[in-house]
């Protein structure tokens, strides 16, 4: 059990160590301490610094510099350390219920420390164990318990070498026996093996298995999850008939262990079946409480919406990690003049402003998205659990898959820009590996990937929106969801006549300018998307030819940017709500609007083609607003960087260290890589070298 975190405002939060940073802290317009206790509050703050105390502490944590571990070596401390976050015990199942925020919480502190131990943390608890509470019955609660003690570690098996978006081709079977009442698990070939299930390579023992349910008769009644036990959970041999193996090394997050599995006639009871959605009764007859195969297919894929919101949170980590790192690089690296005597920060240059903030404001935006996102999700799991079959319950299910299925790719796409251009903004030193640049970039990256390809992702996103308008006109069905992020289309024709009116700068810098743009923006892009898929029907297209025809230019953007609207929308409502302290409305406006703008500006040449732009000037104003907004949040950028960024352990990146001495962080940091601070003490005296090397001696 980790020690909680006792004390005051300054035990939770401690000044920062004075140095370089110190003048841009001075200028910041609020308190980095009010926004941090208003952005989490006193109990998650606690339970954050909880964690990072507890790794900081642990040798099993510590960090090796310099240590090239071997792959194998990599994914067992990775298990090991996995196994330790269990026994400290952070967040108990009951902890879970009761505070459910503390659950994305601690996958964002291990994700901050170790994008592949938060990976392999959560596949083993939000989505393993998701699978089993949400898809399973009263009969299957003893595998919770087992979960959280880690007496069994988990996967989810779902996509095989042959297919993985197209889900409904899977082709493992589990034909029912009733003579013995067992399902035999089988795959037909090899291009039906279950294939980049990640704990499955090393570590799993269990895994919920994905497979084609058939009763006696041979009659096929679709996918359906079975918990199969894979090995022996004292050995980790392979249990009989089940081939399981290692996928080797990939290029990010190689501390989690990819795998491979094939079933050769493997039973399991009739028990194993996750039977929430259907089951078969001891005599071979499928039963359902879902009558609509479609919807029973829906739920029971349901555990992908909870993988995919943890991606979302995950690429939001990697955002802010970035961000952190190279904004604290900005405010101390000092290059140029206005004269050959004096240099200015990077920071002050226009340019890096505009590179580097709207990352930021992207980092806070998204970051209260994919947590309101999670508590909807919350909800969603809980009417599930309780046997809720009401058409409210569907329609939030299906709505947060709409939301999930298009947050998962802007997340991890606006994350992947981001490292990209924070690598860059840090010049040579960004490319050095010991400032976790490009690890972080490249652990990113298979969050475009996995639990559904993003441009695959899309398409239901924007299949979900064309399917309400089609109601809308067949049936006159007035546009409304549990959330609410599709009430605003009830007004479709009339926000359709609107057109900016906007003309200076100054009446720009507010997001509910970027609000207006943005729903005009998304009825435009559902309604020319509505009649090109009509039109290529007329055309002679199948329907699957014709929203194929329809995604490049029509359904991608239309659902990128329902979904931005929905992240502008949320944050613009959370920062001017009644209880924003008057001291941080301002900074918060900021960002708000920063994000908006600057989003809403990369679809500046839709605006045009639709006639909700027109003339030069409005193009002009946009771009001058998020120039301008820029430069009001420059002072701040150090400040707000402070609340989100984790302890230095943590963060691990010499050019992003707190204490802001940049050089000496550096300088001090590659003497140690390159085992050079013995000899170090042979050198001329340089006046940096004896106390950079006196202090690295005193922490080693």
């Amino acid at each position: 059990m980790a020690p909680t975190v006792e004390g005051g405002d300054a035990a939770l939060l401690p000044e920062f160590p004075r140095g370089p940073l110190d003048a841009y802290r001075a200028r910041a317009s609020f308190s980095w301490k009010e926004l941090a206790l208003f952005t989490e509050g006193e109990d998650m703050l606690r339970f954050k610094k909880t964690i990072f105390s507890a790794l900081e502490n642990d040798p099993l944590f510590a960090r090796s510099p310099g240590a090239d571990l071997s792959l194998d070596k990599y994914r067992e401390l990775n298990f090991l350390r996995c196994k330790r976050i269990f026994e400290y015990d952070f967040l108990s199942v009951e902890d879970m219920f009761k505070s459910p925020l503390k659950v994305p919480a601690l996958i964002q502190c291990l994700g901050m420390y170790d994008s592949s131990l938060a990976a392999k943390y959560l596949l083993h608890t939000l989505v393993f164990g998701s699978a089993v509470y949400s898809s399973g019955s009263e009969r299957h609660l003893t595998y919770i318990q087992k979960i959280f003690s880690m007496e069994i570690f988990g996967c989810f098996a779902l996509t095989e070498l042959s297919h993985g978006s197209n889900t409904k081709a899977i082709r493992t079977t589990a034909h029912y026996d009733p003579a013995t009442k067992e399902f035999i698990i089988h795959s037909p070939d090899f291009e039906a093996a279950k294939f980049w299930v990640g704990n499955m390579g090393k570590t799993a023992t269990h895994a919920v298995v994905f497979a084609k349910l058939h009763v006696p008769g041979d009659q096929c009644h679709g996918l359906h999850p079975f918990i199969v036990q894979i090995r022996d959970p004292k050995t980790l041999l392979p249990m009989p008939g089940v081939m399981v193996g290692d996928m080797g090394k990939k290029l990010g997050q190689n501390g989690l262990d990819n795998g491979f599995a094939m079933f050769h006639k493997v039973r399991v009871p009739r028990q194993s079946l996750l039977n929430r959605m259907g089951d078969v009764t001891p005599e071979g007859t499928y039963v359902s409480p879902f009558k609509d195969v479609r919807q029973r297919f829906g739920v029971s894929l349901g555990g992908l919406s909870s993988g995919r919101v943890s991606i979302l949170s995950l690429a939001v980590v990697n955002l802010k990690l970035a961000i952190a790192i190279a904004l604290r690089f900005s405010a101390t690296r000092c290059q140029f003049g206005p004269t050959q005597e004096e240099e200015i920060a990077v920071l002050e240059y226009p340019m890096q402003q505009c590179r580097l903030l709207p990352y930021l404001a992207a980092a806070y935006a998204l970051d209260h998205f994919s947590k309101s996102l999670f508590l909807d999700l919350v909800e969603l799991q809980r009417g599930r659990a309780s046997g809720d079959r009401s058409a409210r319950q569907a329609e939030l299910g299906r709505e947060i898959h709409a939301l999930a299925s298009a947050g998962k790719p802007l997340a991890s796409w606006t994350a992947q820009q981001g490292i990209q251009e924070c690598r860059e903004a840090c010049g040579g030193h960004g490319y050095l590996a010991m400032n976790r640049l490009g690890v972080l970039r490249d652990d990113n990256d298979p969050n475009c990937t996995y639990e559904g390809d993003n441009n695959v992702l899309l398409q239901q996103t924007s299949n979900y929106l064309l399917g309400l308008l089609a109601h809308r006109v067949q049936d006159g069905a007035c546009f409304r969801s549990p959330l609410k992020s599709v009430d605003f289309l009830d007004a479709y024709p009339s926000i359709l006549d609107q057109k900016f009116e906007v003309s200076s700068v100054a009446d720009c810098l507010d997001s509910a300018v970027a609000l207006a743009a943005y729903k005009w923006l998304v009825c435009y892009l559902l309604r020319e998307t509505y009649q090109k898929l009509n039109q290529e029907k007329r055309s002679g297209s199948s329907d699957f030819e014709a929203r194929n025809n329809c995604q490049v230019s029509h359904g991608r953007p239309l659902a990128l940017a329902f979904l931005e609207l929905t992240v502008v929308q949320r944050f613009h409502e959370h920062v001017h709500q009644p209880c924003v302290p008057p001291s941080l409305r301002a900074v918060l406006g900021r960002l708000s609007a920063l994000y908006a703008l600057w989003s809403l500006s990369r679809h500046a040449a839709l605006l045009y083609r639709g006639g909700y732009f027109s003339g030069e000037q409005a193009g002009e104003v946009l771009e001058s607003a998020v120039l301008a907004l820029c430069s009001q949040l420059k002072d701040d950028a150090v400040a707000l960087v402070d609340v989100i960024a984790p302890p230095d352990f943590v963060l691990d990146s010499p050019i992003g260290r707190a204490d802001g001495e940049l050089y000496k962080n550096l300088w001090g940091a590659v003497l140690q890589e390159s085992k050079v601070l013995e000899r170090a003490s042979w050198w001329p005296e340089f006046s940096v070298n004896k106390p950079v090397i006196g202090s690295l001696k005193s922490k080693l």
